[in-house]
């Protein structure tokens, strides 16, 4: 989440009238994560989120990642609804952008995840897949091996001011990755985003899932992967074993992998560290002047992808 977009009091004002949710007591933007901007309300009717959408977020696909959210829910998934307008419509408009309110729901990130909190997130994640299998609607993974050569080239000029010899390793890496990918293993809609701040906890129990706007048909196990690449290193960038075995194995008690899967597992985890290393790159070039947003470092990832690059099979 992050506030690109500043919204004018009296805009806001006449938005929410078209809504049934109370009266506005106070609004508050959200400055943590990069595509979305996003705010805090809390009105006399209880709290909600709203989103005004912007950058990667095409608005001809809010259809797919609402109706999601929507079908994941009547699944038993926990995650955040969106709220009709006095039309009836979810979907509305903002400041110049398409704008949804969603509910809130309780509980808190886990900023630096223990073993309990890997092992949670690997079951709810399975959980996800299994209740996402018949969800009617399709949406093809724009930032998926194909794209990544593309995302990387417009920027690859500057790339050794962020760290040296960064170009010469992303365009080796992409390389292997292109002709190595594994095509035709298990999928279904995947988050596709699922870090530490997109997983609410209460204690050691997951109370929600959110940020379903990466949502996108691909194979389950890369989905996997970047959840291994998000919850299970240190802050030193360093692989934390006992978190991987936690979540990975939590992951297949619910859903189990096949052979496949488990050859093409170091493969995809490599990709996954690629897929993020570049668009956070991307993004460290490009923040909008002005906007409260914090960028994320890109040589976290970096990190990430030199441990996968030696380290072979997990499974």
């Amino acid at each position: 989440m992050a506030v690109y977009t500043q919204v004018d009091d009296a805009e806001l004002l006449a938005f929410l009238a078209t809504y049934d949710i109370g009266d506005l007591l106070s609004c508050k933007g959200i400055a943590e994560g990069v595509e979305n901007s996003n705010y805090y309300l809390h009105t006399s009717a209880g709290s909600f989120i709203l989103t005004l959408y912007e950058r990667r977020v095409a608005e001809a696909d809010l259809p797919f990642f609402l109706g999601l959210m929507e079908h994941l829910a009547r699944r038993g998934v926990t995650c955040p609804l969106p709220v009709p307008n006095r039309a009836g419509e979810p979907l509305g408009r903002l400041a110049g952008r398409p704008a949804v309110i969603v509910t809130f729901l309780d509980g808190y990130s886990v900023h630096h995840p223990e073993v309990a909190h890997c092992a949670a997130l690997g079951a709810a994640l399975a959980q996800l897949h299994l209740a996402s299998a018949d969800f009617p609607l399709r949406r093809p993974n724009a930032l998926s091996v194909e794209a990544w050569r593309p995302l990387f080239a417009p920027a690859a000029a500057r790339a050794d001011e962020v760290e040296p010899g960064l170009r010469e390793t992303v365009e080796a890496e992409l390389d292997y990755l292109e002709q190595n990918w594994p095509r035709d293993l298990p999928s279904g809609v995947i988050h596709a985003d699922l870090f530490p701040d997109n997983a609410f906890f209460l204690g050691d129990k997951i109370s929600g899932v959110i940020d379903f706007y990466f949502a996108c048909n691909d194979a389950y196990a890369y989905d996997l992967a970047i959840c291994l690449n998000a919850w299970c290193f240190d802050e030193a960038h360093r692989f934390d074993i006992e978190k991987g075995a936690a979540l990975l194995s939590a992951y297949r008690r619910v859903r189990p992998l096949d052979g496949a899967e488990l050859d093409a597992f170091p493969t995809l985890a490599r990709g996954a560290a690629m897929r993020f290393l570049l668009t956070r790159y991307v993004d460290w070039l490009d923040v909008p002047k002005g906007a409260l947003v914090r960028p994320k470092d890109p040589r976290e990832y970096l990190a990430k992808l030199r441990f996968h690059q030696t380290a072979g099979a997990f499974l």
